[in-house]
């Protein structure tokens, strides 16, 4: 190297620490990463969606009534309440990894078990199995996310949840199109085919997810002393009950939103307000693929969005054809972000080991909320005959958002 350097020749360059090899590794484990988290986010809905285009079927061969219909559609929300804190004890115990594993195979089991149900206590059954599955996924993922993208935990979590999303999608509209004539039309048999891409991720995750790090470990010991939720804290509550409004209003939305418009008289209404509401879901989850990193700690955006639907339900309730259409596809859009930065929450504001009792507190409080709410709306909608006062619980949930999210701390992660 002397001699070159006196001869005048130009040294040759050194060798990068990262080779081009390895950057493509480094792409490729990012990139499987994200597609394990997508899936997860599927496996949270697809199976529990894909029962409602099959219902009809499901009431006429074993001979329901309404109110067994209502129980059987209840029983999965309900869980997602109850068997969340368990989530988190078997996260502490084994991992969230193994966790998220093991609840992909109830969910796939339960599903397939419903097809095989003689009777109404059966399909219960088998519905509270795949509901316990989810349950117990729901608080693993933001600890995954953390622990698999702890620098991208904004992005990572608007992947899961845009799986989630899309999933909606799909179970609604592929299941009588497409999966019942692969089945010939056996709505048993179709549960059997939902339940395949569940497992096939859970296989998945089993043979293509990071390792678990050395921290992660430590943390998992440290949690496993202390999964139970501080129901004592404040952040559980303002989390749980900013994520409940969340729910309340998607949920209120799509239970009122058609009675009211026959109401009205426009029932001519319901098909494009109710593709805007859920639709507008989707580009909501996508915006924030691109901007979740740059929004994720930001207080303003809760007080955003919360305006922004309070302002939007208003409208529905005031405004008249296409402006309801329009209005619903916001309320859908923003609430779809809102819930990508509610999901994104346990990671970001508390200590890596607290994360999963978090996460599991959080749902428990949340869902509640989101079946009590609505019955409350209802109620009200009764007794008075003022439709508009249906949206009510919509209204709360926007204005719990708008007034919990900016008292939200960052700095104690």
């Amino acid at each position: 190297m002397d001699e070159a350097r006196a001869a005048g020749a130009t040294p040759a360059p050194r060798r990068p620490t990262t080779d081009a090899a390895t950057m493509r590794g480094d792409s490729g484990r990012v990139i499987g990463t994200l597609t394990l988290l997508w899936l997860a986010g599927m496996g949270l809905r697809l199976t529990i969606l894909a029962a409602a285009p099959v219902l009809p079927m499901i009431h006429r061969d074993l001979n329901l009534t309404e109110t067994a219909i209502g129980t059987l559609g209840s029983l999965p929300s309900l869980l997602f309440a109850f068997a969340a804190v368990p989530g988190a004890l078997l996260i502490a115990r084994f991992g969230a990894r193994a966790t998220l594993v093991a609840g992909l195979i109830l969910t796939a089991v339960g599903s397939a078990a419903r097809g095989a149900a003689p009777d109404i206590l059966i399909l219960d059954g088998a519905t509270i199995l795949m509901g316990a599955g989810i349950a117990i996924m729901q608080p693993t993922l933001p600890p995954l996310v953390r622990e698999w993208m702890p620098n991208r935990i904004g992005f990572a979590t608007a992947v899961y949840t845009n799986g989630l999303l899309v999933s909606e999608i799909i179970a609604v509209a592929a299941a009588v199109p497409i999966v019942l004539p692969l089945v010939r039309g056996s709505w048993r048999l179709s549960f059997v085919v939902w339940a395949l891409p569940v497992l096939l991720t859970a296989a998945l995750v089993v043979w293509g997810a990071p390792g678990t790090s050395a921290a992660s470990r430590a943390a998992r010991g440290f949690a496993a002393r202390r999964w139970w939720p501080n129901w004592r804290h404040p952040l559980v509550w303002r989390l749980g009950i900013m994520l409940g409004g969340v729910n309340t209003i998607y949920w209120s939305a799509n239970t009122f939103l058609p009675d009211y418009l026959y109401g009205m008289g426009r029932g001519d209404l319901v098909v494009p307000v109710l593709s805007a509401l859920n639709g507008g879901q989707l580009p909501g989850s996508l915006l924030m693929l691109a901007i979740a990193s740059r929004v994720v700690r930001s207080r303003a955006i809760y007080v955003v969005l919360g305006a922004l639907i309070l302002a939007s339900v208003f409208g529905i309730v005031v405004g008249s054809g296409n402006v309801i259409v329009a209005l619903a596809a916001i309320v859908g859009c923003a609430n779809a972000v809102a819930l990508v930065l509610m999901l994104a929450l346990p990671a970001l504001v508390v200590p890596v080991e607290d994360v999963p009792r978090m996460s599991a507190a959080m749902f428990t409080v949340s869902y509640p909320c989101a079946v009590v709410l609505p019955i409350l709306g209802g109620f009200a909608w009764d007794e008075t005959g003022i439709a508009a006062v249906a949206f009510a619980p919509a209204a709360l949930g926007a204005i719990a958002i708008l007034a919990l999210g900016p008292g939200i701390r960052f700095d104690r992660a």
